[in-house]
């Protein structure tokens, strides 16, 4: 065969897509994705699961390498970078959401669940779904919601023992940085003091701030166990997490991979919160061989102490918080 008609060839074949390892080499995309968690953490996990599901049906096409650990920094980097397509999945709290989506607030106001049993009926319900569209829809994010995710039960951890309001007086706790959460924490009796999550070891170890608030998998994860021996649970917050999208790479995306990745991302909902279940129980008799007192706490008195947020934050959200209450 002569030069010029191999070339020829070769040019044909390529549009079509057959020149072996050729074409196929420039369609493989790896995406990015992120999570403040170490390896084997419930939210990671999960994320990984996907990404070999997202290997494996699209042969080979798209796969997901994880960034865990805070390789890439904590929530507002990681949003930051999805943001403008350096990363394309992130896994973050609601509450750092909350500012730019209002009615997600709802989630972060104190005592609006009445247990974790009853979170996950409402974030997997109608309720849970339109305000992960109100996410993809708002231009500010650039973002795309992809699903929900577990964060159990949040409770006070620190050197010494809250069980009521007053237990609370003159001690700095490290809340994030939405002033709901910081205004939740003032009402419950401490000083609440908003921090960077990637900061809190260091800021508990060097007395900075007095303790934080958190679930029991993350005490674990973090090793905060080693600055703060007493786990108190007060209850007082029960938000969901969510995994987001880079609206920048989305874009770029067919509506078949679109669909796939929806489909997907419903599965990892799923999967995770099964995950969540079997670590929490696990982490919390860890803890407690690792020296952690755990305390009951008067969550009424936390209740009506935190009052005044939920009439601050949550009077305009009237009719969604009474679609809350009634989700059974």
């Amino acid at each position: 065969m002569k030069r010029r008609e191999l070339i020829k060839l070769c040019a044909s074949s390529l549009a079509a897509g057959t020149v072996p390892g050729i074409a196929l080499a420039q369609d493989k995309v790896v995406w990015k994705a992120s999570d403040v968690h170490p390896l084997g953490y419930p939210t990671v996990e999960a994320i990984q699961r996907m990404g070999k599901k997202l290997e494996q049906q699209t042969n080979g096409r798209i796969s997901i390498q994880m960034y865990p650990s805070m390789q890439l920094g904590g929530e507002k980097e990681m949003i930051e970078q999805a943001q403008v397509g350096a990363l394309q999945i992130a896994r973050i709290s609601v509450g750092a959401m909350g500012p730019v989506v209002d009615e997600l607030n709802v989630f972060n106001l104190p005592f609006i669940f009445r247990d974790e049993a009853h979170m996950r009926k409402v974030i997997d319900g109608p309720i849970g779904t339109e305000l992960l569209d109100k996410i993809s829809a708002s231009p500010q994010t650039r973002l795309i919601a992809l699903g929900w995710m577990d964060a159990g039960t949040r409770n006070v951890y620190s050197n010494k023992p809250v069980t009521k309001p007053g237990d609370l007086k003159g001690m700095k706790v490290r809340m994030m940085g939405n002033p709901i959460f910081v205004e939740t924490m003032n009402a419950m009796g401490g000083n609440g003091v908003a921090m960077g999550f990637n900061e809190l070891y260091s800021a508990m170890q060097t007395g900075v701030v007095d303790g934080a608030e958190n679930n029991e998998p993350t005490v674990l994860a973090q090793n905060h166990y080693q600055v703060a021996k007493v786990y108190s649970l007060t209850g007082h917050l029960i938000i969901p997490e969510i995994f987001v999208f880079s609206k920048r790479t989305w874009d770029t995306l067919t509506p078949a991979d679109q669909q796939l990745l929806k489909k997907l991302a419903r599965e990892a909902q799923m999967e995770q919160r099964q995950l969540w279940d079997e670590k929490s129980a696990k982490a919390t008799e860890e803890l407690k061989a690792k020296g952690v007192q755990f305390v009951a706490a008067d969550k009424a008195a936390f209740y009506k102490a935190t009052q005044p947020v939920r009439d601050k934050y949550g009077t305009k959200f009237g009719a969604l918080l009474k679609r809350i209450e009634d989700t059974k």
